[in-house]
């Protein structure tokens, strides 16, 4: 099962787009929402969460946990200790799959989970990725580890996601299909 967790304040192009582009996939994405089934974007999209956090106790099922980026929906991420169980679990089990994009990165690089690692973010956030090499490259893959910069790369970092899930021959297949440059 795939996590993407949804807090107060995120961006709705990096959570329902990747959502959209790993279903199209054939993937189970599970969203979660922190501390509410219905959860607000950052430009007033509310959505309805699969599970709210406090019903998500046992990870191991995951294969992957996604965070989407936005203010102050990466705060509110940060803030849960859902989330940050959901990593440490993740960071603990080397078959999961880890990803985030814009300012998102920065939980992670708090957690200490980019040590080492090639990681990108939305700028000004690179401070936040302690120990890792901010590239400023769109997206990035180090590892399990997959980081994006920004709402206008969700397409890439999402079929990024489905290239370390499934294979880069589906990513390419969904990329064509969806009339992707």
């Amino acid at each position: 099962m795939i996590y993407l967790f949804l807090a107060d304040g995120f961006e709705e192009i990096e959570a329902l787009t990747t959502v959209d582009i790993l279903r199209r996939a054939g993937l189970s994405v599970t969203t979660v929402g922190v501390g509410n089934r219905e959860i607000t974007g950052s430009h007033n999209i509310t959505v309805i969460a699969d599970l709210v956090d406090t019903e998500l106790t046992d990870f191991s099922d995951a294969t992957a946990v996604i965070l989407p980026g936005g203010l102050p929906g990466t705060t509110n991420l940060a803030a849960s200790n859902t989330v940050k169980a959901a990593l440490e679990y993740a960071a603990n089990h080397p078959d999961i799959l880890i990803a985030a994009i814009c300012a998102a990165p920065s939980v992670l690089g708090k957690l200490g989970l980019l040590q080492g690692l090639k990681a990108t973010c939305y700028p000004g956030y690179e401070q936040a990725l302690a120990g890792a090499k901010a590239t400023g490259n769109a997206v990035e893959r180090d590892g399990r580890v997959i980081t994006g910069k920004g709402a206008g790369v969700t397409v890439d970092f999402a079929l990024t996601i489905v290239s370390a899930l499934c294979s880069d021959e589906k990513a390419k297949s969904l990329k064509e299909a969806m009339q992707c440059r």
